[in-house]
């Protein structure tokens, strides 16, 4: 089953920091996959296993500005991951809002619930690298699953296998997008 990378970089140089480590972990996994920038996407990509919206660099804002292109959104029924800016798009498509709270950094996170592989109780060290936080008091159509002390981490859809996390599972937790290539 083949998987699209979604690279939401407005700088080209931004996708080795947060495209190409993605790639090389569905590479090491033996995993079939191809990247595309999100303004690119095609209504054949929709036949595609699972999709992983990647993240970008903290000044990198124009994926908020292009949210339309991602009413895919709606019609895709298989499992997508959404990365830091992949979270705030999935977030965004379904009517939540975010809010400005930057976390740089390691972080503690602690996951109420399992989530891809991850299981309830678990605390693990994650890096965090932004400037948006979901707001956490009304997720809507959404559920934490984990949190840090400044908030939300992770989330997943309530109907949908729609997941989310704000930090950067590529650089210290590769089971996550592991876990979630075996979907």
């Amino acid at each position: 089953m083949t998987t699209l990378i979604l690279n939401v970089c407005k700088e080209k140089l931004h996708y080795f920091e947060f495209v190409r480590p993605v790639e090389k972990i569905l590479e090491k996994n033996k995993k079939d996959f191809y990247t595309k920038h999100y303004t690119k996407f095609e209504d054949k990509d929709l036949k595609v296993g699972r999709i992983i919206i990647c993240g970008t660099s903290l000044i990198d804002m124009d994926y908020l500005k292009n949210l339309k292109l991602f009413k895919w959104i709606d019609f895709y029924k298989k499992p997508i991951l959404g990365i830091c800016a992949g979270a705030q798009i999935l977030f965004m498509h379904f009517k939540g809002d975010l809010h400005e709270q930057k976390e740089i950094g390691l972080i503690n996170v602690e996951f109420k619930r399992d989530f891809l592989g991850i299981k309830e109780k678990s605390k693990i060290e994650s890096y965090a690298l932004h400037k948006l936080s979901l707001v956490g008091l009304n997720l809507g159509d959404f559920e934490a699953y984990a949190k840090s002390s400044k908030g939300v981490e992770a989330i997943k859809h309530e109907s949908k296998p729609f997941y989310g996390v704000l930090f950067h599972p590529e650089v210290r937790n590769e089971k996550i997008i592991e876990n979630f290539g075996n979907l």
